[in-house]
């Protein structure tokens, strides 16, 4: 009852804002009923880790390139419009698995591309969409609240996914869940024409925001800060689920193992939200960041199904109380950094380029490491190599210094 009270306070006068909540949670249905396995789907056809990394390493390439596109675009029409041309392009790249089925692992570059230009573009319009709707008192809300819409997907979706998958023979489950998928995003294109529109104007100025860095230390740390975020995330976000079935052989584990920790993450989520104040924010980021590199040591070695389950719930529960104040401060920054009005899109192109530059490192560190040595030798110690990129943010973070985030709020 009270979660209702706040969501209808927060939500009066705001319609916009619970339309674009409405788009994120559809997304996030989305993904979690196929994205999950994806890495899974093609593993099956190559076996081999390097394909695999090879199609993440083609998405975390083209997705800031199309974040640059989409910020040039952005200032020419309508933010909503860019949103829906991002969606657009992941049903392409959902359309194309489904009609290359099982050759899909020979054209694992081009999906991958198509993958990080919907990505790209989806998200720069989002995270546009998302400063100028919301406020700094409901920033932590609207974080909270779509984390939590997140996690709720994250529970019905890759269980679904992986019951059809296990119980329908061949490969028809995957097509299954693929075609939902379509449907979803159609949906989320639908409900984006109840957005208020969004006037674009100005000219595209990328080199100004990126010279930004040298004069305002707060924006140097937050893109510093990116970048250890997608070092760490760039390998973890596909090694993990790929593990889960390598040592179980079954979709409907994986499945299950993204139930629990989604689970798990919707109670964090609403606990971060409600939580987290300006005052303890990154008290927050160097606890969950510590956290979870500490859980490294249970999946390092002597690799089980239990204790990557007890490693799930560990992550599960700590991201939350990382991500939710590290993108309200990024957010603070950006609104109070030189002219950051009429060059927002230019703020978050930026910001998303370094968080690419660290996934697209950290792959490629993973591939160096299973080119050279066999992957079950390499893989434990490059983890602990990547891991701390969590905890790394929290040192950038607390240098920076606005209003917002003192201790006197």
């Amino acid at each position: 009852m009270l979660f209702v009270k706040k969501l209808q306070k927060n939500m009066k006068g705001h319609r916009s804002l619970g339309f674009l909540l409405l788009i994120g949670g559809l997304y996030s249905l989305s993904v979690a009923l196929s994205n999950t396995f994806v890495n899974v789907y093609l593993w099956k056809q190559s076996k081999e880790f390097f394909d695999i990394a090879i199609y993440n390493l083609s998405s975390v390439i083209l997705q800031p390139i199309a974040f640059i596109l989409a910020g040039m675009l952005a200032k020419h029409i309508d933010r909503i419009y860019v949103l829906r041309i991002g969606i657009i392009f992941l049903s392409a790249f959902f359309l194309s698995v489904l009609l290359l089925g099982t050759s899909s692992t020979d054209f694992i570059v081009i999906l991958g591309a198509l993958h990080g230009i919907g990505f790209g573009v989806y998200w720069l319009a989002y995270n546009v969409l998302s400063f100028e709707i919301t406020e700094p008192d409901t920033r932590d809300f609207f974080n909270g609240f779509s984390g939590v819409l997140g996690s709720f997907a994250g529970i019905v979706g890759p269980i679904t996914a992986g019951l059809f998958i296990t119980r329908m023979e061949l490969n028809k489950g995957y097509y299954l869940i693929f075609t939902i998928s379509l449907i979803m995003f159609a949906l989320a294109v639908f409900l984006s024409f109840f957005i208020k529109k969004r006037d674009a104007r100005g000219s595209f100025k990328l080199k100004e925001v990126l010279n930004e860095r040298k004069r305002n230390k707060n924006w140097k740390n937050i893109l510093h800060a990116n970048f250890f975020q997608g070092f760490r995330g760039g390998t973890f976000v596909f090694l993990i689920g790929l593990w889960v079935y390598i040592t179980t052989e079954s979709e409907l584990s994986l499945g299950t193992f993204a139930l629990i920790q989604s689970a798990i993450s919707l109670v964090a989520f609403s606990l971060a939200g409600k939580l987290i104040k300006p005052k303890n924010r990154v008290k927050s980021i160097l606890f969950a960041g510590a956290t979870m590199y500490i859980a490294i040591l249970i999946i390092a070695f002597h690799l089980t199904f239990i204790k990557l389950l007890i490693y799930g719930v560990i992550i599960a529960f700590a991201f939350p109380f990382l991500i939710v104040p590290f993108m309200s401060i990024t957010y603070d920054v950006i609104g109070e950094a030189n002219n950051s009005g009429n060059k927002r899109i230019e703020f978050l192109v930026v910001r998303d380029v370094y968080l690419n530059l660290g996934r697209v490192v950290s792959i490629l560190f993973f591939i160096v490491a299973i080119s050279f040595f066999s992957p079950e030798k390499s893989i434990p110690y490059l983890l602990f190599l990547i891991g701390p990129g969590f905890l790394i943010i929290s040192f950038f973070i607390r240098k920076v210094n606005i209003d917002s985030t003192n201790d006197k709020n």
